[in-house]
């Protein structure tokens, strides 16, 4: 699913405050893995994420998404691949103000041209995925962080995207609802059998995922999979914590 093979990323390239954030990454992630990429503030996350989720290119090496090299893509050709490939969830979850939950989950099908009836339904049928289907004519300011969280993630399942690509999603929340949300993930990957990355600096969270990827100044420092005992293998197997 996701290829990167000796990307480099540096900023002002040539100038005398050149900066190289990004270090000879190799990375594969195949489909189907729940991935966290977990670092300290400056590891290179962000900028790693930008390029995951076809937001930045590597300044060298490949970067090969689901079979297609993107790292010559055009702008317009990048946006395409993400709206295609990607969702995107973000810590600050970029709801529309004035626009319900529903709604708001059927936006990216109506720039997909999905006629209104079916529109409807499928953005129904994500909310009530997420646990929000009583609330879904709720408008963004009527819901808590972890509800409005939910509706993001419902937005992100959209397209029927190949990826899920969650930037701190739990940062804005307290712990037991970033507990909840990661339920969500975690039932997404079980029941939808999506790809998804998680990008955090939070060493328990990371241990949610199957696999987990430590970024250090710039490097990978680290690659392994969880303990046959995490929480997200206990579910799978239906044993309770």
């Amino acid at each position: 699913m996701i290829e990167i093979n000796n990307a480099i990323k540096k900023y002002y390239v040539g100038m005398p405050n050149e900066l190289t954030i990004l270090k000879n990454i190799n990375l594969n992630i195949k489909e189907g893995e729940f991935v966290s990429i977990v670092g300290a503030s400056g590891s290179g996350k962000s900028t790693l994420m930008n390029i995951i989720g076809a937001l930045d290119r590597p300044t060298s090496g490949t970067y090969t998404l689901d079979g297609i090299s993107i790292e010559d893509m055009s702008q317009n050709e990048l946006s395409e691949i993400r709206n295609k490939k990607i969702g995107f969830v973000f810590q600050t979850f970029n709801l529309i103000p004035r626009s319900t939950a529903l709604s708001n989950v059927e936006l990216p099908l109506f720039y997909l041209g999905i006629h209104k009836e079916e529109r409807r339904k499928k953005a129904v049928e994500l909310l009530e995925l997420v646990g929000m289907g009583d609330r879904m004519t709720h408008m963004p300011n009527e819901l808590s962080g972890g509800q409005k969280q939910r509706v993001a993630i419902a937005r992100a399942l959209a397209n029927d995207p190949a990826i899920i690509l969650a930037d701190e999603p739990t940062g804005a929340l307290d712990t037991q609802t970033g507990k909840m949300v990661m339920d969500i993930f975690l039932k997404i990957h079980r029941e939808e059998h999506k790809t998804i990355i998680l990008i955090t600096h939070n060493p328990e969270l990371a241990e949610e995922a199957e696999r987990q990827i430590t970024l250090s100044d710039g490097m990978i420092t680290g690659d392994f999979y969880n303990s046959d005992i995490s929480r997200l293998k206990r579910e799978a197997m239906g044993v309770k914590a």
